[in-house]
């Protein structure tokens, strides 16, 4: 049954083994139930990037500073996975409702040509990340296995990321039957083996810091909102769209922070260690290789991704074409970059898709409530730069990242507003909180100046009626 929406999306319901059409103008097929979308959502909470991140959620305020007790760095990561996720969830609701992509969707908050730039910058992050994700399995796969060069194993994560891309709802198909329940089973082993050791008593540390180690959090999960809708849209309903980001993401988030925090605490005295920590184990080697496998939905994510942001600028190239163009692109910068010294500039771009995150949930839920142009035609509406704007420039000076000239600017623009940033207070939190209320704010002086150009026009008209 065909289904059309206030978009220019029609939505086809049934048929389970539909795949993702050629081009954006064509029929969204919405095969995908919960589980589909808890096992793809599952997949993507557990990173071998998050275990090794618990190193900042221990210590939110670098090496060498106090640690978190573990029931502070514990709380840190419930709280700040379920404030991220439920970013993930809402965006991933409108993907169902619609059928709309994520940067698709952005047509409706910016129009049609503005929603270029976020679709560009999302581009540049999504190619960034994909890139460190191939170095990422290829460095795991060598770990397990030394006998082969990096470049063959970036070459073979590159040709299976390209594949996975070819049919995405296919690959998702896969992640639920196979992949989830392997994944899930490992997590659960290598958890009751760390906890074999013995562990410091809860309260043994600060609660300092708090408030940075849960905005690391926050941060990894958020960063998934701006793909959300590419995977939601495929959704039966909004209801499965919500619940199966939400509690898949949200599961094994909270169990990836726990493990690299309990190997932290435990066998692991720095995140260089916990790999070997994880190897370890009884049947570790065989677990950590399912894991590095597993990695491959990672850099599946931000390649399928790249191409449907692409396709928000042109709708209709086949994104079969742009699938492989990306993967080889992907690969080939893979083979020859130093990605570490990039990983600095794509925490800063990250940074953009937060306080945009909250400008589209209030947009779309509250003022829009539900009913956006994402016509290729819509119109431009600029005042909805202003709040992404605030929310970006309060982030940044609560936590301008790493990079010494970026720092250096911003430390000298607070200082001139007088600003100094407590230790306690979350960049992610604070511009998501600023973003959402200067979206209200806007919506309502548009609202006004709107009313204002109609009320001149209902008095033009009485009085000719008169």
């Amino acid at each position: 049954m065909a289904i059309q929406p206030d978009s220019s999306f029609t939505l086809v319901s049934g048929n389970r083994h539909a795949e993702v059409p050629h081009t954006l103008v064509e029929p969204v097929p919405q095969p995908l139930g919960v589980i589909d979308q808890f096992g793809l959502w599952g997949n993507l909470g557990v990173s071998l990037l998050g275990f090794t991140g618990a190193i900042f959620v221990l210590q939110p305020n670098g090496g060498g500073t106090p640690e978190l007790s573990l029931i502070a760095a514990l709380t840190a990561i419930v709280l700040g996975t379920v404030l991220g996720t439920l970013a993930i969830a809402f965006s991933g609701v409108a993907g169902a409702r619609t059928g709309a992509p994520a940067m698709v969707l952005l047509r409706g908050v910016f129009g049609s040509r503005l929603s270029y730039v976020p679709t560009l910058i999302n581009i540049v992050q999504l190619l960034g990340w994909g890139i460190f994700e191939l170095v990422t399995i290829a460095t795991a796969a060598r770990t397990v296995e030394p006998g082969l060069a990096q470049w063959v194993y970036v070459l073979l994560a590159g040709a299976i990321t390209g594949l996975l891309t070819l049919y995405p709802l296919g690959a998702i198909r896969v992640l639920r039957r196979f992949a989830t329940p392997a994944v899930l089973v490992v997590l659960v082993y290598l958890f009751v083996e760390l906890l074999r050791h013995p562990l410091p008593a809860l309260a043994h540390g600060t609660w300092t810091g708090f408030w940075a180690a849960t905005d690391t959090v926050i941060a990894v999960a958020i960063s998934f909102a701006p793909l959300a809708a590419d995977y939601t849209r495929h959704s039966r309903s909004p209801r499965t769209a919500f619940w199966g980001a939400f509690v898949g993401y949200g599961v094994t988030q909270v169990l990836c922070y726990v493990i690299g925090l309990v190997a932290l605490v435990t066998v692991a005295r720095s995140p260089s260690d916990i790999y070997g920590a994880f190897i370890a184990v009884p049947l570790g080697t065989l677990a950590f290789a399912l894991l590095a496998a597993r990695e491959l939905d990672q850099s599946f994510a931000d390649v399928y991704s790249t191409v449907v942001s692409i396709q928000n600028l042109r709708p209709l190239w086949d994104r079969r074409v742009l699938a492989l163009v990306v993967a080889t692109l992907t690969t080939a910068l893979a083979l020859g970059i130093n990605i570490a010294d990039y990983e600095n500039f794509l925490v800063l771009l990250g940074s953009v898709f937060v306080p945009l995150t909250a400008v589209f949930i209030v947009d779309f839920f509250v003022l829009a409530k539900g009913h956006l142009n994402l016509s290729a035609r819509s119109q431009s509406r600029s005042t909805m730069l202003v709040p992404w704007g605030i929310g970006f420039v309060v982030y940044q000076l609560i936590n301008p990242g790493y990079i010494g000239w970026w720092v250096t600017m911003w430390a000298h623009i607070g200082s001139a507003l007088h600003f100094h940033a407590p230790s306690w207070m979350s960049a992610s939190l604070t511009s998501f909180v600023a973003s959402l209320l200067a979206t209200f704010v806007t919506g309502a002086v548009v609202k006004w100046r709107s009313a204002r150009r109609v009320a001149p026009a209902l008095v033009e008209v009485t009085d000719v009626e008169a």
